[in-house]
């Protein structure tokens, strides 16, 4: 069997550098699945996911501009910034096709790439994350969390946004994610925090679209998320054709840290329908 290695690479697009890991197929398979990590992590979330991928797939997880590597560019954050980056970054690497696997913000990212450029996507795995956009409670939260980070900084931040995405159990049981999300969150700068936060803000609703997905779809859901509710997950999974839904139990929102190996057998065995 070739040994197969996670290969580091930067790639420059437009106005930035991208910084993705990337495990290649030993085999003349096309196919290629693409991690976006959410807010304010970096594509080391995936790691789990590329070790254990199938050897006929090519594995990409990326940082989103402006977080772990890759740099900011014009700062001007939106998630059709992030999703258009996506487009030339897989022009770029001559990627014809992908299915994109998104956790939080990275499904954001997924669902508004397949408004814009639903061609080059072959499935999406939709993770702890949903097509509405931010209620104005939702906007205020940002904001006042903007707010918070600029006058006591991110170590509180972090403290905080752990608390709030792993269920009590991980908490206890799983302490190197919990350290993993605390440091990915302190190496963001305060600036990419705080536009990112207004990227999220300022999010469109994708829920209108959602009938037009043609493509397999794979929504995965931690049981005791505290951030997405069961209700918009099953939203996603009533208004868009050929998905089918899975919940993890005992993980709160992100589940590929905190069940790693179930969801790698979950979103495995899609991949080889898709």
């Amino acid at each position: 069997m070739t040994e197969r290695l996670i290969k580091s690479n930067k790639i420059r697009i437009g106005d930035i550098s991208i910084s993705y890991y990337i495990k290649k197929s030993t085999t003349t398979s096309s196919k290629t699945i693409i991690f976006l990590h959410g807010f304010p992590f970096n594509k080391n979330m995936w790691r789990d996911q590329l070790q254990t991928l199938p050897e006929d797939i090519t594995g990409i997880a990326l940082d989103i501009r402006g977080h772990g590597l890759s740099t900011s560019g014009h700062s001007f954050f939106s998630i059709d910034v992030f999703a258009k980056d996506i487009r030339v970054f897989m022009e770029k690497l001559d990627v014809e096709q992908a299915t994109l696997c998104g956790i939080s913000m990275g499904g954001y990212i997924a669902l508004r790439a397949y408004q814009l450029f639903p061609e080059k996507i072959s499935g999406l795995i939709l993770a702890d994350t949903h097509s509405k956009a931010d209620t104005n409670a939702g906007k205020q939260k940002r904001f006042d969390s903007i707010q918070a980070v600029l006058n006591h900084g991110r170590r509180p931040f972090s403290i905080g946004f752990v608390e709030n995405i792993f269920s009590a159990h991980s908490i206890q049981e799983k302490p190197e994610a919990v350290e993993y999300i605390k440091s990915a969150i302190r190496r963001n700068s305060v600036r990419s925090i705080c536009s990112t936060l207004l990227a999220l803000a300022a999010r469109t609703d994708t829920s209108d679209t959602l009938k037009d997905i043609s493509v397999s779809t794979l929504l995965i859901r931690g049981s005791d998320d505290r951030i997405t509710s069961a209700q918009d997950m099953k939203d996603l999974e009533e208004a868009i054709p050929n998905a089918r839904f899975k919940e993890i139990a005992g993980c709160g929102h992100l589940p590929n840290l905190e069940a790693p190996e179930e969801f790698n057998r979950v979103i495995n065995e899609f991949m080889d329908g898709v």
